[in-house]
């Protein structure tokens, strides 16, 4: 696939993070980012925790970032993601869309499907690779990922704020065979915040943040981060 122009979906998280840096290995440019700011917190398309952090990552990157409301209302969300995709078309002259999908056929295929109807290519660098490998691979290239939010069984509140290395890694491979727990956490176990990567300039310290939880599950709402030199 020849280089394009693209609007990469960002979360913060570790895959969209990660389909960043693959992307551009590819030989894409990254125009700017989206995120999608959803009202409820059971959205079915878009991660959750601790979004208005992107603003820190997206300035690590040196990406231009761009907020979009949406309802997080089923069905209603993908139509307002398109809107969203359809301006910045627009104005901004983009070839595509990326997204960190890896194995969510109800995500990946909603986009690839507003990508076609938009008349823009849909890049999924992260599709079908094995989840816990592709964790290993994050981290092997010096990806530093923050656990921020878990919501399965086998996933207590100690994960809360954990750095994903090679024992944790390890940990989540033994709740996969027990429990079934994706290691990606592609069935919304958990979720991910990257204080640190190739991409980034200056690394996202975390000075502030309350653990949330409810005794099954929980989160980790980050108070106050900054970003500060490597």
């Amino acid at each position: 696939m020849v280089g394009m122009r693209l609007v990469a979906l960002y979360s913060g998280g570790k895959d969209s993070t990660y389909a960043i840096w693959k992307a551009q290995n590819l030989g894409h440019e990254i125009d700017c980012l989206l995120t999608m700011l959803p009202e409820r917190k059971d959205s079915y398309m878009y991660h959750v925790p601790n979004l208005h952090l992107t603003k820190l990552g997206a300035e690590a990157m040196g990406f231009s970032l761009i907020y979009y409301n949406t309802t997080g209302k089923k069905e209603e969300e993908l139509a307002e993601l398109e809107e969203a995709l359809r301006d910045l078309k627009r104005e901004r002259k983009t070839g595509g869309v990326l997204s960190g999908a890896v194995a969510s056929s109800y995500q990946a295929d909603r986009i690839a499907s507003i990508a076609s109807r938009l008349g823009v290519k849909c890049v999924n660098p992260l599709w079908g690779r094995n989840n816990a490998g592709l964790l290993e691979e994050m981290v092997s290239n010096g990806f530093e990922v923050m656990v921020v939010g878990v919501y399965a069984g086998g996933l207590d509140e100690s994960w809360l704020g954990r750095i994903i290395g090679g024992k944790e890694i390890e940990e989540l491979k033994r709740l996969n065979d027990e429990f079934g727990v994706s290691p990606l956490g592609e069935g919304g176990e958990l979720e991910t915040l990257v204080v640190d990567c190739p991409l980034y300039n200056k690394r996202i310290a975390v000075k502030e943040a309350v653990r949330e939880w409810d005794g099954s599950r929980g989160e980790l709402r980050i108070v106050k981060a900054e970003l500060e030199e490597k």
